[in-house]
């Protein structure tokens, strides 16, 4: 077996650990409990288990083997799959999951049965499409109606809920008008099955700004965070948030130099595509220093998702498996063996994090 130290992600559990806490303390102070999704660290279980131990109410994940790997390393807490169940995994969701979020008549059928076969009483939400036009019904008396079908008809579905996702997909932002539309329609429901549900899930890391701005409607009780826990650097960077309380460092990547030399800035030769098909546009800069790094697009995806911590060193390109860093005004001199560090966005950990080249250390 191949033994190497680098590209690594060193991954601080006491730091995060500290994050979800502050996240679920925000959070309950305004009435709202977490589902911390684990899938932003591919699921990481030493990870899964810091969500655990800041407090979260319960684990969330779009993939099955993941909740799985947080069950077997002991986490005993509500298992929420995030993404609408496909008909081929409604035995193994109804087996490893508490609770599945749901927009399709068909599919709510087959884990009625499959709840049936297996002795259990599955727990939904129903999801409302609001405007961003990903998951959720468009159609809110329909919504209604398989509500009352939910509560009345299939013996093993519970109906806790129902939820919303906002700026995955269309980008819409979540307002407080827009999370009062989805307290309407679980009134609608609650009116039309004669109680009160247990959940009205307002969405993720999109929402947490209505917590953080105190302007959150008040009947939201659940959000689904991820992103807002393990960087709160969207929070931060997209909606001018202060979030000094939280850790933005407890992911870093480490990378390798492998060559340091004198080139020009611009490509010389007849400018084609790249490894990936693109032209890219290239500055001339003169002659510069540049340095080679052993990690690439590959391992973290998008140059535009990693940030050197050196001063005066810029990230100028990268293939599958070289990233090029200009080093020509950095504060300190380069050479090969050295080790250059990287902030990154949630885009790059869930790369990083799934990806069996890049090491993972826990510090």
């Amino acid at each position: 077996m191949v033994k190497q130290s680098y590209p690594r992600i060193e991954i601080n559990l006491q730091y995060l650990k500290e994050n979800v806490a502050a996240i679920v303390k925000k959070c309950a102070d305004c009435g709202i409990k977490i589902s911390g999704v684990i899938k932003g660290t591919t699921g990481i279980p030493q990870c899964a288990k810091m969500f655990q131990e800041g407090g979260v109410y319960g684990i969330a994940s779009s993939r099955l083997e993941q909740i799985e790997d947080a069950i077997n390393e002991g986490i005993d807490l509500p298992m929420l799959l995030l993404r609408v169940p496909m008909h081929s995994e409604v035995d193994e969701v109804v087996r490893l999951c508490d609770m599945s979020l749901n927009s399709e008549v068909s599919t709510l059928e087959l884990l009625n049965e499959a709840a049936a076969k297996q002795n259990k009483i599955h727990n939904v939400i129903l999801m409302a499409d609001l405007g961003d036009l990903r998951e959720g019904f468009w159609d809110k008396d329909e919504m209604v109606k398989v509500a009352t079908r939910v509560e009345n008809e299939w013996d093993n579905l519970h109906l806790s809920g129902v939820g919303t996702n906002l700026g995955c997909y269309g980008s819409i932002e979540a307002t407080a008008d827009k999370l009062d539309e989805l307290v309407a329609i679980a009134e609608r429901i609650e009116k039309e099955i004669g109680r009160e549900l247990e959940i009205i899930s307002g969405g993720g890391t999109t929402s947490l700004p209505r917590v953080l701005l105190g302007d959150m409607p008040k009947r939201i009780n659940h959000l689904r965070v991820g992103e807002g826990i393990l960087l709160a650097r969207d929070l931060d960077v997209f909606y001018g948030l202060d979030m000094s309380f939280m850790h933005q460092d407890v992911y870093t990547l480490k990378a390798e130099v492998i060559e340091v030399k004198d080139k020009p800035s611009h490509p010389v030769g007849k400018i084609s595509i790249d490894a990936f098909g693109h032209t890219p546009e290239y500055v001339d800069r003169g002659i510069r220093k540049r340095a080679l790094i052993g990690v690439g697009k590959v391992d973290y995806g998008s140059i535009d998702e990693i940030f050197p911590k050196d001063k005066g060193v810029e990230v100028i390109g990268a293939s599958s498996d070289h990233t090029i860093l200009d080093v020509e005004d950095a504060e300190r001199e380069f050479k090969p063996g050295d080790i250059v560090s990287f902030g990154i966005n949630y885009a790059s950990i869930v790369y990083v994090t799934n990806c069996k080249n890049v090491q993972k250390v826990f510090v």
